[in-house]
């Protein structure tokens, strides 16, 4: 688990460079984008993406792995601010790829809200990771 601490670290240091994108922030207008403001049924959710992760706890975080996803959460205090960072990356084999990163602060900064920001994330790159796979065995045909 040493390498996942040291990509971690690598990956924080400059997190702005390493992000395929810009850091999200959580937002009513990004609630409503994801349409996560309307009633939250548990049965919908894809229990692939919420199972069999392995819980890694530290003073500063929480990392969350299994076979396809390494996950950190990490609560910070800012300016007497707190705020909860939730990076996500591909667990792949030779490094995991960064793959996004959104921060909780406020009203918005419960486990319940950022809990469902992950597994909606989870779910959007599981879809595209399973696109780009198709069409990538098609192309090697």
């Amino acid at each position: 688990m040493q390498y996942l601490e040291n990509y971690y670290r690598r990956s924080i240091k400059n997190i702005s460079e390493n992000l395929p994108e810009d850091i999200i922030q959580v937002d009513l207008k990004l609630l409503h984008q994801l349409d996560l403001m309307n009633y939250y049924d548990s049965n919908d959710s894809d229990p692939s993406l919420t199972r069999y992760f392995h819980v890694i706890e530290t003073d500063e975080k929480i990392t969350l792995v299994n076979e396809d996803f390494i996950v950190w959460i990490v609560p910070e205090k800012i300016n007497g601010n707190m705020m909860t960072y939730t990076l996500i990356a591909l667990n792949t084999p030779n490094e995991p790829q960064l793959q996004m990163c959104f921060v909780t602060s406020g009203v918005y900064n419960t486990s319940r809200l950022v809990l469902r920001l992950l597994e909606k994330y989870l779910s959007e790159i599981q879809e595209n990771e399973t696109l780009i796979n198709g069409l990538n065995s098609e192309f090697n045909r």
